[in-house]
């Protein structure tokens, strides 16, 4: 994954934020939005896409574009900042590959403590009964 590559790809579009502002609100486009097409990425090979299709699907698009907006801050370049980290997170996370995990077996001496245990509980219950006169 070629980080530079990837963010070249990405198209950013300026729009008028909602919400509170005042009178500069109706005037200046802040809020951001990232568009980011999957499907034409040339950064990411297809392994990538593909693991990427299946880890963030959610987030996708029917025609996998991942579009996300930030309208945090008052100026557009932060935004488009804030934005930015937040797409090569969603990224990062969505190309991270869990080990798969070993199948281990249980040892020996823990399984003869168990059952000397088992016993010894089995002793001390057994001792606590009323004798039997038959």
């Amino acid at each position: 994954m070629d980080i530079d590559k990837i963010i070249s790809e990405l198209s950013f579009k300026a729009v008028r934020s909602s919400g509170a502002g005042g009178q500069n609100v109706n005037k200046v486009s802040s809020k951001v939005v990232l568009s980011f097409d999957l499907n034409a990425s040339q950064a990411l090979s297809d392994e990538e896409k593909l693991l990427l299709q299946t880890n963030i699907t959610a987030r996708l698009t029917s025609e996998n574009i991942l579009i996300l907006n930030c309208d945090e801050d008052r100026s557009q370049l932060k935004n488009k900042d804030i934005v930015t980290k937040r797409f090569l997170e969603i990224i990062k996370k969505g190309l991270f590959v869990p080990k798969v995990r070993k199948a281990t077996k249980v040892p020996k001496s823990v399984i003869k403590k168990r059952i000397k245990d088992k016993k010894n509980v089995s002793e001390i219950k057994q001792s606590r009964r009323k004798p039997n006169l038959d």
